[in-house]
């Protein structure tokens, strides 16, 4: 960590205003470079290399990166920290995988609470633990994907085993302030009854968590892969029906105990 945290560097691709669904209240998410899954499914594909790329999108080519400072993204956090206030919102991590850039993810955070705005992390939390411990202090609200309870099914979709996760996610219940456990629903992963219902099983057990959400899959990040001339290998899967997802709703509910499980972010 740099003696002087507005002067810490890190890369981003994005930096998105007005967010309503990725933590409470009106928030700023700024989107880090690198991750260290490969999902097959993944809607930002221009976030899983930490390299600067370039992307075409509707003819024009974009260059997918920027290195930037904390200093300079506050600035950008800032313009909207009225309506922090007035909703509780803030900010929040995504990516990419923010724990990719832990020095960069931790100042970002800090930065944020000294100005005394709320701070969320959207993550998959694959990560050694002593990054996890090191941003945790400074995490208000964690949104943590479980993606399958299946560690080879886990690989063969995301690239990598779940077993991490899994440790991670117990020990950021058992230590952070509030933990929020996300399912991805992708066809042919982890669409079942049973596959949902283990997932709910583990999350219910977890102590202090009360929520899981069931987010759809969608293709909306589809036209992404061919900009970065790469191959979609969801290709041909269409986004679950309106009455599988409350299918699995049921089978959540009725896998645990104290969950609130609701559809969507």
């Amino acid at each position: 960590m740099a003696k002087n945290i507005f002067e810490q560097t890190g890369r981003i691709f994005d930096i998105q205003r007005y967010s309503l669904h990725d933590g409470p209240g009106i928030r700023t998410i700024v989107f880090l470079k690198g991750c260290y899954l490969r999902c097959k499914w993944c809607c930002n594909p221009e976030s899983q290399e930490y390299k600067i790329e370039e992307m075409t999108r509707g003819g024009k080519v974009e260059i997918m990166g920027r290195d930037v400072t904390v200093a300079e993204v506050m600035e950008e956090v800032l313009k909207d920290r009225i309506y922090y206030a007035k909703s509780g919102g803030g900010l929040t991590l995504s990516g990419g995988e923010c724990m990719a850039q832990p020095e960069f993810a931790e100042a970002l955070l800090r930065a944020a609470h000294e100005f005394g705005f709320s701070t969320a992390i959207e993550t998959t939390a694959f990560a050694h633990r002593e990054v996890v411990q090191s941003l945790l202090p400074h995490v208000d609200h964690f949104l943590m994907d479980i993606k399958h309870m299946d560690s080879a099914k886990h690989k063969e979709f995301t690239t990598q085993e779940n077993g991490q996760i899994l440790e991670n996610a117990k020990y950021i219940a058992e230590n952070a302030n509030h933990l929020i456990i996300r399912v991805p629903v992708v066809p042919t992963f982890n669409d079942t009854p049973a596959e949902i219902a283990a997932i709910a099983r583990f999350a219910d057990s977890l102590p202090n968590v009360t929520e899981m959400h069931l987010l759809p899959y969608h293709r909306l990040g589809q036209d992404k892969y061919a900009g970065l001339g790469r191959t979609y290998l969801m290709d041909g899967i269409a986004p679950p029906a309106n009455e599988h997802m409350n299918m699995l709703l049921k089978a959540a509910e009725g896998a645990s105990t104290k969950l609130h499980v609701q559809i969507g972010g």
